[in-house]
């Protein structure tokens, strides 16, 4: 007797770590897990959730006609239950997350385009590229107005002395805002647009004034003889 009970007693010995070692599947549990997560509602033992988790599960009742299996089934319904998924709410964090990226590089992007756009800007500022194309015109006028007043001061002997100094002076005033429109450097920021929309306003005022000493070279001619 003693030996059989030896031999059931060793049996067990070694089944339990065999068994323990085994790997389980629990399909009951992988289709709550699914539920919670982002597979089908679903629930087992159907009845069992239903009679004892039915808040929790959002089970009911419906018949099903099959013939001789017809009868009462179970069926669970997420919009029936008191808990929500977990991974909706992953989902909108993720696509939050998402957007917040999208926005942070669009972001990253903008100001990348804004400083480049402030380099050539800077570049644009340090070089004038549109003197020359009106440094001709004004060194010929320039030569006109010296020319026309020194003929004015020679021909009347001194006597249009005011007029020249006036006309003298407004002339030094245009030279100078001239000067500073070219100048580059800091404190002299300004794009090549805007200094050819300047050099413009002043090449004309400049013919107004080439006009003005030639009114003025013909009073002398007329009012003050050799």
């Amino acid at each position: 007797m003693r030996k059989y009970l030896f031999a059931i007693v060793g049996l067990l010995y070694f089944s339990f770590p065999a068994l323990a070692q085994h790997p389980t599947y629990y399909d009951q549990k992988e289709k709550q897990w699914k539920s919670m997560e982002n597979g089908p509602w679903d629930f087992a033992p159907d009845w069992y959730y239903y009679l004892l988790y039915k808040k929790y599960s959002g089970g009911e009742t419906y018949w099903k006609w099959g013939f001789l299996k017809s009868g009462w089934r179970v069926r669970f319904k997420e919009s029936k239950s008191n808990v929500k998924r977990i991974m909706p709410t992953r989902i909108t964090a993720e696509e939050t997350q998402r957007q917040k990226m999208k926005e942070a590089e669009q972001e990253r992007v903008k100001m990348e385009e804004l400083y480049k756009e402030e380099v050539a800007r800077a570049a644009d500022r340090n070089v004038d590229l549109v003197y020359p194309s009106f440094k001709a015109d004004f060194d010929r006028m320039q030569k006109s107005i010296a020319d026309g007043l020194l003929f004015c001061m020679q021909r009347s002997k001194g006597k249009l002395k005011f007029q020249v100094d006036e006309l003298t002076r407004q002339n030094e005033l245009i030279c100078e805002d001239i000067a500073y429109i070219h100048r580059t450097g800091v404190g002299y920021e300004l794009e090549n647009a805007k200094r050819q929309k300047a050099y413009q306003q002043y090449k004309k005022r400049m013919e107004e004034m080439v006009s003005r000493v030639v009114h003025l070279v013909g009073m002398a001619q007329n009012y003050y003889k050799r």
